[in-house]
């Protein structure tokens, strides 16, 4: 095996908004590495279609896209954190559009041009900046030509963070003290060679899980590396139970692969869900109909599906004008057309589908987790600004604000990166293996295994039995996937599927720990929100692959 090692200043790992940004203003102060599993552009921000929350117009407030964020968490977000991001909303849209991100805008009363505001579920006033319905795929775009222009960042695409580099890997491995990261060992995907990338601050910006489950709007990427190698490393992990289902993907008859995402601000320019046979369903359900927040749409569109086993439900915008569709959704209206729908003519099939994780590592407002030296930012990260259910386009935000935070945060404390010098020499990685090919065909189904047992145990609607067995299922597979792991070559897929067994089985733990419904976790066996468990379910874990040391400590923010 070729291993080398790469050590720079700054180690990032993960090409969505929060890797990015943050690689964009580490390189004012250092050598950045910015590694990538694909394409530096395959990341959930690139499938972003509805945009960034943010209080740009005179008839909104501060207070209340507080209010907005708060309700829809319901109890369990961080106030502070959210009053932070909110506040740095508007600077950080800004700085976005300096750096060339071209929104879509309008011309106000006065013939000025501002922003063109959209408005998307549980938000009381239009704040959501896009780009037409391809906003983050127009922020990748801005934020990776901008980066073409430093000479700092080197970008290392088709590589894999195998594991974080910490005192376990120099058996210096005290419980009672706080470890300290040093990068990571990565994996040249196409060579299958590990090497160490040494760093004195290691940004971990891997985005989500939702390859987790068998319907989901995120890329092939978003197996949960970032949040199982944290969890391996000892950092705290906390909400892992609330996940959120976009209720409207486009529902493809035999179609596999990722949902195609239909926007939440397609609902938010006025489309209703009806049944197929044409009922409103949402009118006596919720206040705001169909723009109430993501978790009662989801259930509710899923209730319905059980009800009349229909495999879909419809989304209809038919009354609109095919230009203005055209112009403000051009990619949907592609797609559907794509899928022989004229959306200008007749109404979307519709379901929900896996979209977005609320928890993840634990960190404080500078991006900092409980690991010295290891920072997290965008969906990998529990920042307490999502609760219990995230406020739609609050998460682009999310990232954007904490990777400026950390970076505020590394200016001040500047002695932390002159630290490369006295790194610690890592031995370099000589894991020995066999690919046995027939043996992997059998390991190959784990994942699909892993992704059926989520979706139907632990998906929009739980009952006890429904996660005790899937936590049953998922120790079997954890075995079964980690003595394969032990012995055997590494591969991407054979690391993917580690992250992913690893994450599934702390979304269980969470979820199982919560003796209530509150927000995106629904258990009919609790099916009230008691105010004795509005608090944090946190996990650890003692170097345990098998899940077995879990501790569950209540913290309210």
């Amino acid at each position: 095996m070729n291993s080398k090692v790469y050590q720079s200043d700054f180690l990032v790992i993960g090409s969505g908004i929060a890797g990015l940004s943050f690689a964009i203003k580490a390189s004012e102060f250092g050598t950045v590495h910015l590694v990538t599993k694909k394409k530096d552009s395959d990341s959930n921000t690139n499938y972003a279609q509805g945009g960034i929350a943010s209080v740009l117009s005179p008839d909104d407030s501060i207070e209340s896209h507080i209010a907005d964020t708060l309700k829809t968490g319901v109890g369990l977000c961080n106030e502070d954190a959210v009053r932070f991001i909110v506040a740095e909303g508007p600077s950080r849209i800004f700085e976005l559009s300096e750096w060339g991100t071209k929104f879509s805008m309008r011309k106000d009363l006065t013939g000025k041009e501002v922003f063109d505001l959209g408005r998307e579920g549980g938000h009381s006033k239009n704040r959501i900046v896009h780009a037409q319905d391809l906003t983050g795929q127009e922020l990748e775009r801005a934020l990776l030509e901008k980066i073409s222009n430093l000479n700092n960042i080197i970008i290392f695409e088709d590589h894999t963070a195998v594991d974080l580099l910490t005192e376990h890997q120099l058996g210096l491995n005290n419980k009672n003290a706080q470890k300290t990261c040093y990068g990571a060992y990565i994996m040249e995907n196409s060579t299958g060679d590990i090497h160490s990338f040494i760093a004195p601050v290691t940004m971990l910006a891997t985005g989500g899980v939702g390859q987790i489950y068998q319907h989901t709007t995120n890329p092939d990427i978003a197996t949960g590396d970032g949040i199982a190698m944290a969890y391996r490393a000892g950092a705290l992990i906390a909400d892992m139970e609330f996940i959120q289902f976009h209720p409207t993907s486009l529902y493809c008859e035999g179609s596999s692969g990722r949902s195609f995402l239909i926007s939440e601000a397609v609902r938010g320019e006025g489309a209703i869900l009806t049944t197929i046979s044409g009922k409103r369903f949402m009118e006596g359900v919720h206040p705001m109909k169909e723009l109430a927040p993501r978790d009662i749409v989801a259930r509710t569109i899923d209730s319905e599906l059980k009800k009349s086993g229909a495999k879909y439900v419809l989304l209809d915008i038919s009354f609109k004008r095919e230009a203005f569709l055209r112009n403000r959704f051009p990619a949907i209206f592609q797609k559907c057309l794509d899928e022989g729908i004229d959306i200008s003519k007749e109404p979307i099939p519709v379901v929900p589908a896996a979209h977005y994780l609320c928890g993840g590592v634990i960190t404080d407002r500078f991006g900092r987790s409980s690991i010295k030296n290891l920072f997290v930012s965008g969906e990998s990260a529990c920042t307490g600004v999502h609760g219990a259910n995230r406020l739609a386009s609050n998460s682009l935000l999310e990232g954007i604000v904490f990777s400026h935070s950390a970076i505020e945060y590394l200016r001040s404390h500047s002695g932390m990166i002159k630290a490369k010098k006295t790194m610690p020499k890592f031995p370099l990685w000589n894991k020995e293996g066999t690919f046995d090919l027939e043996e992997w065909i059998l390991i190959q189904h784990n994942k699909e295994d892993v992704k059926r047992l989520m979706w139907d145990y632990v998906g929009i609607v739980r009952t006890n039995l429904r996660l005790q067995r899937a936590q049953r299922r998922i120790k079997f597979l954890a075995e079964e996937i980690y003595d394969y792991y032990r012995r055997s070559t590494l591969t991407l897929e054979l690391v993917e599927l580690r992250n992913l067994v690893t994450a599934a089985g702390l979304i269980i733990e969470g979820a199982l720990h919560r003796k209530e419904s509150r927000g995106l976790h629904y258990n009919t066996d609790f099916p009230e929100t008691k105010e004795q468990y509005c608090a944090n379910i946190i996990l650890r874990t003692e170097s345990s692959p098998l899940l077995k040391k879990h501790r569950e400590i209540d913290i309210i923010w």
